[in-house]
């Protein structure tokens, strides 16, 4: 059965959108719909996405744009770390589109954008959802040398749906990233998430759990997939919330430190409690 949210229209959806329209600014919220979006906005946090809001990837479950980007905007930095500030922000997720069409990804845009946000907001803890920079080590050592306090990349699917659902990626790239961060800094707090509903197997899932604590994830979000649209790919299974409740025991026997999983839950969603429960 299809879940229902709350609609979230919502005064302080509206305020924070005019925020961040008059500082130039996109959340993933909106960019690709998510079903969370009055929760978090009315919780006054938000994910923001940098470096645009057009993907220079097509991937046929997203509801991003793509095409070609415009160019990096110079004063973002400067906006994300104000808007953090007035939206009185304890912890921040900052995401983008993938920009293939730059030499490091976008990664040194992303170390730029952490500092600043550091620099106006020195008690506010910073995530980031980064892209898999085709793999190139340089660009995440950039990312992780900004000393982001979690680094998340989205694994997204199982290994056998990979060529379906994420084309322009790649399921071994995706875990060596999520390895490589501890091994630059084993303080850093990595996180991946999934989603379900694409026509994945239980046993393809618990071998996906397995393959990301065999390469240093800490923490894990499962979600249930919705299709954005009619042009999107189709839902294989709506799982219960019993379901997802089994893979969230499964995920604490493997050893995570922490699972979040339910039907709506996202990669950002309340990150700031799955921080401060890992922390402590």
């Amino acid at each position: 059965m299809k879940p229902k949210v709350k609609s979230p229209l919502l005064p302080e959806v509206f305020r924070i959108k005019k925020l961040l329209r008059s500082l130039n600014l996109h959340t993933v919220c909106e960019e690709a719909s998510c079903p969370n979006i009055g929760d978090c906005f009315s919780r006054k946090t938000a994910t923001f996405m940098i470096m645009g809001d057009v993907c220079t990837r097509n991937c046929p479950y997203c509801n991003v744009n793509h095409g070609k980007p415009l160019p990096l905007d110079p004063d973002e930095p400067e906006n994300i770390a104000k808007a953090v500030k007035m939206l009185g922000l304890k912890h921040v997720v900052i995401t983008s589109v993938d920009r293939d069409d730059l030499l490091d990804g976008g990664a040194s845009h992303f170390a730029k954008v952490i500092e600043k946000v550091r620099q106006i907001n020195p008690d506010t803890t910073v995530e980031v959802l980064i892209p898999d920079f085709k793999g190139n080590l340089e660009s995440l050592k950039v990312v992780v040398n900004s000393k982001p306090d979690v680094i998340n990349h989205n694994i997204e699917t199982v290994k056998q749906l990979y060529k379906k659902v994420r084309p322009q990626g790649n399921y071994e790239r995706s875990l060596k990233i999520i390895k490589a961060v501890k091994e630059l800094d084993s303080s850093v707090i990595t996180k991946s998430g999934f989603m379900l509903g694409l026509g994945e197997t239980k046993h393809q899932v618990i071998e996906l759990l397995q393959d990301l604590k065999n390469h240093d994830c800490d923490v894990i979000t499962i979600g249930q997939y919705l299709q954005p649209s009619k042009n999107h790919l189709p839902v294989e299974k709506y799982y219960t919330e019993e379901e997802f409740k089994e893979f969230e025991e499964i995920g604490y026997q493997i050893g995570f430190k922490q699972v979040f999983s339910g039907i709506l839950v996202r990669s950002s969603f309340h990150a700031g409690e799955v921080y401060e429960r890992v922390r402590l």
